[in-house]
């Protein structure tokens, strides 16, 4: 009874939904900034499909952020939904590092760019490195950038390699890793299908993780580290806390 449901319901109020948050975000960009756009439309944006889905969402370690503090925000990836997750829930300015294919995409790709998220053409080095500079000038007064480390989305559901541009940038801008553990997406929306399926998700929020306290050729344990802290909030791992009510 669900798959009718998913086609004649959810799937157009998807696309109606994405094109007026995307507007509304662009009149909240001209009136204010893309902070505020982000803090609201995009979290507006995120929980309406989440909440039509349905999928339920709790967060865990939420008191491991610092208010006001710009982090570089590292997570698992399961699932598209992920993005729902940490836009609608995550409740800080982000800014995504996203390839620059994923531009040439409608509405999408619109506001990728009005978003003032970082756009990295990763086959031209001059290009990257402008892009790394204006990653400098937005991570200001509590605005982090994300990256998903493991760049695509895993198919069995175990922690993939990290590639290292997250933990080169947070070393770069001095900034701290906010590493972020999603799971139940991927019952949701498992990857490379339209399988879609109501359900819940968990995001649990680990603690910051000092990026300057590793030297420069320790940036494999770094990495390890970080992998091995979210691996740990993942089924049969062993980060016990009491989860806070959606």
């Amino acid at each position: 009874m669900y798959q009718p449901y998913k086609w004649l319901v959810f799937a157009p109020l998807l696309v109606l939904s994405t094109c007026f948050f995307v507007g509304l975000g662009v009149i909240m960009i001209f009136l204010f900034d893309d902070r505020v756009a982000n803090r609201t439309t995009g979290a507006w944006w995120a929980r309406f499909n989440a909440f039509i889905t349905p999928m339920r969402v709790t967060v865990i370690g939420r008191e491991n952020i610092e208010k006001g503090r710009s982090y570089v925000v590292v997570s698992n990836h399961q699932s598209s939904y992920d993005i729902f997750v940490l836009f609608g829930w995550l409740g800080i300015d982000l800014k995504w590092v996203i390839k620059t294919e994923l531009r040439k995409y409608p509405v999408f790709g619109y506001a990728v760019e009005k978003g003032g998220n970082i756009v990295i053409d990763r086959s031209n080095p001059r290009e990257a490195y402008k892009s790394l500079e204006k990653a400098r000038q937005k991570v200001v007064g509590g605005t982090s950038i994300i990256i998903l480390p493991e760049g695509t989305r895993g198919r069995t559901g175990e922690l993939g390699e990290f590639k290292k541009g997250a933990f080169w940038l947070a070393r770069d801008l001095g900034l701290p890793i906010l590493p972020i553990t999603i799971t139940g997406t991927r019952e949701i929306l498992p990857p490379k299908t339209l399988d879609l399926f109501p359900g819940r998700a968990t995001m649990r929020i680990h603690a910051p993780v000092d990026a300057s306290a590793y030297a420069e050729d320790e940036t494999d344990r770094l990495i390890e580290d970080v992998r091995n802290i979210i691996r740990s909030g993942l089924p049969g791992g062993h980060n016990q806390s009491e989860p806070e009510k959606p």
